[in-house]
């Protein structure tokens, strides 16, 4: 088949017949039907990421190479930060970001075992379990409805001479009080940790300047799963602007190496063999000295190529997410006496994740629910509801210790009782929007 090609000829044919496999058979969905399922959240692409996780898989790298350089080049440039790590899930990148802060290169500043970090329990739980895992106690207080976002008049009451970090999410893509949050810790020198997962493509104003949310604290994180804002299958960022940081970042990344060298490269320094580090012996090589006590949380070239393809279309992923939820909004005015709206935070101009529904007193979520999802509407809890309820903490809580809780979490008990969320994922019509609303509307007056 490929006699007398050159390998970019054979490369060019293999990726011709690649665009158009995926144009016959992939994204030929026929028009929405009332019944139809509608998924919370769903991939959006065409042969643009096919073809790239082909090239990719075609050069047999496979390891983090030209197109993740590519991606975090791209993708911080898109936020507006200086540094991009890429790692392979959301999950790893909350991990990676809180490591960091363990590092002693941080002096005085370092988190250690018994140290506190501020959060919510509304969440979802890699947000906390770096932190529970590290030794370091988190202090859970409540968080606002219809935000769903921490509390931050609960943010003084909270603080202790031991906390050293607050971590939290933008929930489903709302951001939180920035300001406020940024405002306690600067005056208290503490870290901020946006879990920024569930919310790429949010701004917030703040002094006048409207930035991506997860730009604003120290560290920002980011989530590429399937149902995510964009996709790489698996894969997920860790940001900052701060030079040392990023060098944590990035030891902690790669299994916490000293070198900065990349995959298959060496000597980049000049170095290698003629420094002493530790106690280990002058000369010893330096790709393999380590300063941390590290992971290996890469993500593949394949993934990172399909995040590259991704990203090019991820403005209109935005838009598209502010549309839907819009629209949605709308087609549920006059429900108000039964549901909780969402609302924005002051400040924001959320990418929306998902539109969260709060049932009012005389409205039950369980009989909610099963109505919407039986006529083929997938529905989805905000996460943990209260994270100190599930089994994980059982036995922390018979213990009496590994975490603290401020006041009574009752918005938190709220949520884990009454609240739900459907999808407004970018890959939705107008007439899935309306026929949700139609669905809600008919499960809240049954």
């Amino acid at each position: 088949m490929f006699e007398n090609m050159t390998e970019e000829q054979a490369k060019k044919q293999i990726l011709d017949m690649v665009s158009e496999y995926c144009d016959t058979y992939h994204n030929n969905r026929g028009a929405f039907k009332e019944g139809d399922r509608i998924p919370y959240a769903s991939r959006v692409y065409d042969h643009d990421e096919m073809c790239n996780l082909v090239d990719s898989a075609l050069e047999f790298w496979l390891t983090a190479g030209r197109y993740t350089n590519e991606f975090e080049k791209a993708f911080a440039q898109y936020l507006g930060v200086k540094y991009c790590s890429l790692v392979n899930s959301g999950s790893s990148a909350n991990l990676n970001a809180f490591m960091a802060l363990t590092s002693p290169l941080l002096g005085e500043r370092q988190v250690r075992p018994g140290d506190e970090m501020i959060t919510v329990a509304a969440g979802f739980p890699t947000t906390v379990t770096p932190a529970i895992q590290y030794g370091v106690v988190p202090v859970f207080i409540d968080v606002t409805i219809p935000q769903y976002n921490m509390d931050v008049t609960q943010l003084e009451a909270a603080l202790s001479d031991k906390t050293k970090v607050v971590m939290a999410a933008h929930t489903l893509g709302n951001p939180f009080d920035l300001k406020a949050v940024k405002e306690f810790c600067d005056k208290h020198n503490l870290w901020l940790i946006e879990d920024n997962c569930d919310a790429l493509g949010s701004k917030y104003t703040m002094d006048g300047e409207e930035k991506f949310t997860g730009t604003i604290g120290d560290i920002g994180t980011s989530s590429f799963y399937p149902p995510h804002h964009m996709t790489m299958g698996e894969g997920g960022a860790v940001y900052t602007n701060n030079p040392l940081l990023n060098k944590c970042i990035r030891s902690f990344r790669d299994w916490g190496r000293d070198c900065v060298c990349a995959s298959g490269q060496d000597n980049l320094c000049g170095h290698r063999f003629d420094r002493q580090y530790g106690e280990l012996p002058l000369g010893y090589d330096h790709k393999y000295v380590y300063s941390h006590f590290g992971y290996n949380l890469k993500a593949t070239d394949m993934q990172a190529a399909v995040g590259c393809a991704q990203l090019k279309k991820f403005p209109s992923f935005v838009e598209r997410r502010r549309h839907n939820f819009d629209r949605l909004l709308e087609g549920l005015k006059g429900c108000e006496d039964k549901l909780i709206l969402p609302a924005p935070c002051e400040n924001a101009r959320p990418s929306w994740f998902g539109f969260l529904l709060t049932c009012k007193e005389g409205v039950e979520r369980n009989k909610v629910v099963p109505y919407i999802e039986s006529h083929g509407v997938q529905t989805r809890m905000l996460f943990a509801g209260n994270l100190t309820k599930h089994p994980c903490f059982d036995q922390m809580r018979a213990e009496g210790k590994g975490y603290r809780i401020v006041g009574n979490l009752e918005n938190t008990d709220r949520i884990m009782n009454d609240t739900f969320w459907v999808g407004v994922y970018p890959g939705m019509t107008d007439e899935m929007i309306d026929y949700m609303a139609k669905t809600i509307r008919e499960a809240v007056n049954q």
